[in-house]
């Protein structure tokens, strides 16, 4: 066995207590899911879903030490039914020995195993042997057995942020460092270009340090500069800019390729992204924004086809599910641009913080109770389905005295071709009916 001194450092600076825990907060926080299960004093099968580095490993092993439990790690990727075998008779020999001890059987990736292999816990995790708790990347919708996950609560956990991994940042310089005068301090800008590289992901963040802080005492270096940072790591930090320059100016000619509907252009963009170490999952993001921003209306299906292609890429991962982004960024820069949804948008929003809040008229109030009903709440409300093409002709749904603000103007381009010409047919026949003598 290790000893502390000699253990990696991610799994000396791995927490001991649930307070020393950096991030979930959301979970972890005073009153929240995760902290009033720790509370509880009873241990309750569960799934840990999130990306890499956030600690769903650890969060497990905090609950084997709260409850007094036996801890038992599985990984997906290397074992089989022959691990959970012996998980199993480990638990019976704990439940049945001279000092009953719970146990928790904790299974790392564990949309890796087939079903078949995620069944064979259903009768341990029901007949109450152990606690089961399953870590996955994936969603578990897709990847855990149904029958699993309802008899397991799913609790999602965040990428960890820029301030969580400064924190990490200086706990593993101290860590690392023998005493105060042997401290390699990490400059303003090599830390920003860290946090970038780590991407919310403590393993990768604290995995680098090690090899740096190495590095850095060889070469007897009291600070680890930005430029420093670049020629020991090489091309593949230089490229991972994630909240560089480089990459907003990629993402944007990305972006404007896609409404300037130029395939080829907006595919060299996306692989450049890619192949940079851009996070496909940020990538479907924003071909969503894109699909919604530049197409709109005028091709519904876009929007979609990119809702579409995120999912895919769910479910398949890297680099199956890639290809489903490439074809989604073909598909929406060869599709019918429109801005005038996203133009509609910002239009009303504008208004709204600029003018005051007027009253609802009260043909358009809810009356739920007789007395609203008397002081006219709903009075004169004419339903659409029952006029004419199911149309209220003339009717009006803005607040009283507001001018019409034609947030709205459809292009000529695509679908906003015909739903440009509903509009007119329908401010046409309003315009007539309140001309009609009341």
């Amino acid at each position: 066995m290790l000893s502390p001194s000699t253990a990696p450092l991610a799994e000396r600076l791995r927490p001991k207590t649930l307070g020393a825990v950096i991030g979930q907060q959301h979970l972890l926080g005073e009153g929240m899911p995760l902290r009033v299960a720790f509370e509880s004093g009873v241990p309750h099968s569960c799934i840990l879903w999130g990306p890499p580095g956030v600690g769903k490993t650890t969060i497990a092993r905090l609950m084997a030490s709260s409850f007094s439990a036996q801890f038992i790690a599985i990984s997906a990727v290397l074992g089989g039914v022959k691990d959970i075998r012996e998980a199993v008779e480990k638990a019976e020999a704990a439940k049945t020995g001279l000092m009953p001890q719970r146990t928790i059987v904790f299974v790392d990736e564990v949309h890796r195993f087939n079903k078949s292999q995620q069944d064979a816990f259903l009768p341990h995790v029901e007949s109450g042997l152990f606690t089961f708790i399953g870590a996955t990347t994936e969603n578990p919708s897709f990847e855990v057995n149904s029958a699993l996950l309802s008899r397991a609560a799913v609790y999602v956990l965040e990428s960890l942020s820029e301030q969580n991994l400064k924190q990490i940042m200086h706990l593993a310089g101290m860590e690392s460092a023998r005493d105060a005068t042997d401290l390699i301090v990490i400059e303003d800008s090599a830390q920003d270009r860290l946090v970038q590289y780590a991407d919310g992901d403590a393993r990768r963040l604290i995995n680098t340090l090690e090899t740096l802080f190495v590095l850095a005492g060889v070469q007897k270096l009291s600070a680890i500069s930005d430029e420093w940072l670049l020629k020991v790591l090489g091309e593949k930090m230089r490229r991972y800019d994630k909240g560089g320059e480089q990459f907003y100016d990629t993402i944007s000619a990305l972006h404007k390729s896609v409404r300037g509907s130029d395939p080829d252009a907006a595919l060299y963009w996306f692989v450049r992204m890619l192949d940079g170490g851009a996070d496909p999952r940020y990538m479907a993001r924003r071909l969503i924004r894109m699909a919604s921003e530049d197409i709109g209306l005028a091709d519904p299906r876009a929007l979609r086809m990119a809702l579409d292609a995120a999912d895919v890429y769910e479910r398949l991962g890297s680099p199956e599910g890639e290809l489903t982004l490439a074809q989604c960024v073909i598909y929406l820069a060869m599709a019918p641009k429109s801005n005038a949804a996203y133009m509609a948008y910002n239009e009303a929003k504008a208004l709204i913080k600029q003018d005051g809040t007027r009253p609802v008229p009260l043909h358009l109030r809810n009356a739920p109770t007789k007395l609203m009903k008397d002081i006219g709440y709903g009075k004169a409300y004419r339903y659409a389905h029952n006029e004419e093409d199911a149309f209220a002709a003339g009717e009006s749904y803005l607040p009283e005295g507001m001018p019409e603000p034609n947030f709205y103007r459809p292009t000529e381009r695509g679908l906003e071709i015909k739903i440009a010409e509903k509009l007119r047919d329908l401010k046409a026949r309003n315009a007539a009916a309140k001309k009609q003598p009341s």
